[in-house]
């Protein structure tokens, strides 16, 4: 094929793909009839629509979000104890917590905790969030929830920060001067109640007499029988006046030691005692037999030596 060929060919190819993307729009315009409800993405046929305009008119229309979504941030007041743990888990430090304690039970929610604690300051701030949740997750009344509100943009950054406390300042500072006065209350009367302590203590450490229970005295006898004639004196002579015995422990009698020579003798006496009729055998001795000593044969200084024939 030449390059004439070649040329006429690209506009022929031209040509018809312009005219099969005129057609595809053409069919679209003819469906544009036929409008596509807001579907959300849980729904069945949502994938089903395939014709029909899909353009939404924002603000006005917007497709559903689902219930489970994680968007902004909301905190029922009734409800929060002022923990102060989704403030400590936050990785980011978008919330700010200013609690004020109360001097006594300030209500009740709605799983039955009690409430002791006032939020001076409730704040979350939207711009440093990172949606991750772990706020709601520790949150012990579930107060704390991600909503799915995820349109809240805003022309300044600080309208961003969202204030959830149910004190204004006033009431704030009010709820602060009335608990401070309870705790200075408090302090006077412990004190008062220490000083009391240390002066009975003081009280205490005086020496006080020591009380010594007075005897009547012992009436002797011979003052009873005055007046009376032949009664002895001392018919009942008193068990105290009495003398005591001396204990004394009684000491083993020492022990006889024989001598060593006589200890066979007495053995063999006493063995004789307790057996009369038996007469003691003799052991035999061992005598162990000895090799005869072997003499050497003398031989004469004259006489020859024999030799073995």
């Amino acid at each position: 094929m030449n390059g004439l060929q070649k040329y006429f060919s690209g506009i022929a190819e031209g040509i018809t793909s312009s005219i099969s993307g005129m057609a595809l729009t053409f069919r679209h315009f003819l469906n544009a009839r036929k409008k596509i409800h807001a579907l959300g993405t849980s729904s069945e046929d949502y994938f089903k629509q395939g014709n029909g305009i899909v353009t939404l008119e924002y603000p006005y229309e917007a497709i559903p979000v689902p219930e489970n979504g994680r968007y902004r941030l909301h905190n029922e007041m009734d409800d929060c104890i002022v923990c102060d743990k989704c403030a400590k888990i936050c990785p980011v430090n978008c919330i700010e917590i200013e609690p004020i304690k109360s001097t006594e039970e300030i209500g009740i929610t709605s799983d039955g905790s009690s409430k002791r604690l006032y939020a001076a300051k409730f704040d979350i701030d939207m711009a440093k969030c990172c949606y991750c949740g772990l706020c709601t997750t520790v949150c012990p009344t579930e107060c704390l929830t991600m909503t799915p509100t995820f349109d809240y943009s805003e022309f300044d950054v600080r309208d961003m920060v969202y204030h959830f406390s149910d004190l204004s300042p006033q009431e704030a500072a009010e709820k602060q001067k009335i608990y401070e006065q309870k705790q200075a209350e408090k302090a006077m009367a412990k004190e008062k109640l220490r000083l009391e302590a240390a002066e009975t203590k003081e009280s205490d450490s005086v020496a006080k007499p020591v009380f010594k229970p007075k005897f009547p005295a012992a009436k002797s006898l011979q003052t009873e029988n005055d007046g009376k004639e032949n009664v002895p004196t001392a018919e009942k002579p008193n068990q105290d006046s009495a003398p005591k015995p001396v204990f004394r422990p009684k000491m083993p009698a020492p022990k006889v030691t024989e001598p060593i020579e006589n200890k066979d003798e007495t053995k063999q006496a006493s063995n004789n005692e307790m057996q009369p009729n038996q007469t003691p055998t003799p052991k035999p001795v061992f005598k162990p037999k000895m090799p005869a000593p072997k003499i050497p044969p003398k031989t004469l200084p004259n006489e020859p030596e024999q030799t073995d024939q």
